[in-house]
């Protein structure tokens, strides 16, 4: 188990998947990524690289797609009856169209984003896949804090983790489709947030995001 690290990172995110870099994602000026290591929610191979990093260190590493959030998996497209988007006895066509992202809810309570790719008379097909499943990513910046977490810093992370408090600012969905989801993930259209799901990052942040 790796140990607590508090971290601040500046950075840009590439897709260097075709062999081209492309621009995908980068932090702003004065609102860096913040995160504390060892409570598994990042990447496994991104905490690795920037754990033993000192403050003011800059890095430049590429995950490969097993490093990051797999490969893209046809049996993560599911084809869902339509009456699940049902809201009032209405089908929800003001959430549920072609691109959007949705959040939907499996029955032990978990929440999980999927896009729509497509919308017929009776079924909506959902790709459950990670927006960057199959891609090879280049994490470029600087580390500008690298500490222990206070005994504070550490209880926020960890209640934000638990759920408690998680109505302001905390992520809704997990990342379905890396892998460990099983075919009747999205047995619930959850309604509860319209709001929730629509953006693909907490705060922007992609590298931090728990893969599963």
């Amino acid at each position: 188990m790796r140990p607590n690290k508090y971290i601040h990172a500046q950075y840009k995110l590439y897709d260097t998947t075709d062999g081209e870099p492309q621009l995908i994602e980068e932090t702003q000026e004065g609102n860096p990524f913040e995160f504390v290591t060892g409570l598994g929610v990042l990447l496994d191979a991104f905490e690795e690289q920037v754990i033993e990093l000192e403050t003011e260190s800059n890095f430049d590493f590429t995950l490969s797609p097993a490093q990051a959030y797999g490969e893209y998996s046809e049996e993560n497209v599911l084809d869902l009856d339509k009456e699940i988007f049902n809201v009032d006895g209405h089908f929800d066509d003001r959430n549920v169209h072609e691109d959007s992202i949705i959040p939907l809810q499996n029955e032990e309570g978990q929440r999980f984003n999927g896009r729509v790719l497509e919308v017929t008379s009776d079924k909506v097909k959902i790709d459950l896949n990670h927006p960057l499943a199959g891609r090879t990513l280049n994490f470029k910046g600087k580390i500008l804090v690298n500490r222990e977490p206070t005994s504070e810093e550490l209880t926020k992370y960890v209640q934000m983790l638990s759920g408690n408090g998680c109505g302001e600012g905390c992520e809704c969905g997990g990342h379905c489709g890396s892998g460990d989801n099983e075919e009747g993930c999205c047995g619930k259209h959850d309604h509860d947030d319209e709001h929730c799901g629509h953006h693909h990052h907490e705060d922007g942040h992609c590298c931090g995001k728990h893969k599963g």
